[in-house]
């Protein structure tokens, strides 16, 4: 039973995105790619219809999706899901791209503000990267990855109670790609320097957006891409950090 048990697991390979909200957001981008890689991918996300509309779509193409409405903030809700997704199987990549925005002077952000933003992407991204890292050391491979911003290096007001979360998340993903990479897992930080495109700068920015053009803002397939590329690189060449931008974008 341990010799067929030990065949599911490596036949199977799985991923897992949290983060997913609107079919035409980077969540959703980045589930789609896994899954036409082969992976069974477990859609991730709070919102039930979102994950599901997702999911739905995947299967639909001819990949294997799961839907599952998790807070990353929960550790239950966290090691629950990952245990499931690395059940019988490799669990080969997990994407963390959770970390809403929010626009506040200092003088009016409130601590319960400012904790929001430190549980949505420093503590979410330390249990999902903790509980990633348990389940692939065994293994001896697999690939966390984790979505940063502009903030994670520059801190500008208003966005400054961001940026100090979007920096402990900076900071995880380095002390994990240290700690665990001589251990065969790929751990890497992406720099999202830019406006992603989609429904929510479409409806919040027009103007913007219109004002960029074309291929001004990043495109949420496309970043996917990189993320593959990422996760598929030989050992000897890993990189811990990338930025990605626009052409148009300056810095």
């Amino acid at each position: 039973m341990a010799e067929e048990n030990q065949g599911q697991k490596t036949s199977a390979r799985t991923a897992v995105v949290f983060g997913v909200g609107a079919a035409a957001g980077l969540g959703a981008a980045l589930a789609r790619c896994f899954a036409r890689e082969g992976l069974r991918v477990f859609v991730a996300g709070r919102t039930e219809v979102k994950v599901k509309t997702v999911a739905d779509e995947i299967e639909r193409a001819g990949g294997k999706a799961e839907a599952r409405v998790a807070d990353v903030a929960r550790e239950k809700e966290v090691i629950a899901l990952l245990d499931e997704a690395s059940h019988n199987a490799s669990l080969d990549l997990v994407a963390y791209n959770v970390g809403n925005n929010l626009a506040a002077p200092l003088l009016e952000l409130t601590p319960d503000s400012f904790e929001t933003l430190w549980r949505q992407n420093a503590l979410g991204g330390f249990l999902v990267g903790r509980e990633a890292a348990r389940r692939m050391l065994p293994q001896g491979h697999g690939t966390i990855l984790f979505t940063g911003a502009t903030a994670s290096l520059k801190a500008r007001p208003p966005f400054t109670g961001f940026a100090s979360a979007k920096a402990a998340l900076r900071a995880l993903a380095q002390g994990m790609a240290r700690e665990f990479g001589p251990q065969g897992i790929h751990v890497a930080h992406v720099v999202i320097d830019g406006v992603i495109e989609g429904d929510y700068a479409r409806s919040r920015f027009p103007d913007f957006v219109k004002a960029k053009g074309e291929d001004g803002l990043l495109k949420p397939d496309e970043i996917a891409d990189v993320y593959w590329a990422l996760h598929t690189q030989p050992k000897s060449t890993w990189t811990h950090e990338l930025d990605l931008r626009p052409f148009k974008e300056t810095f």
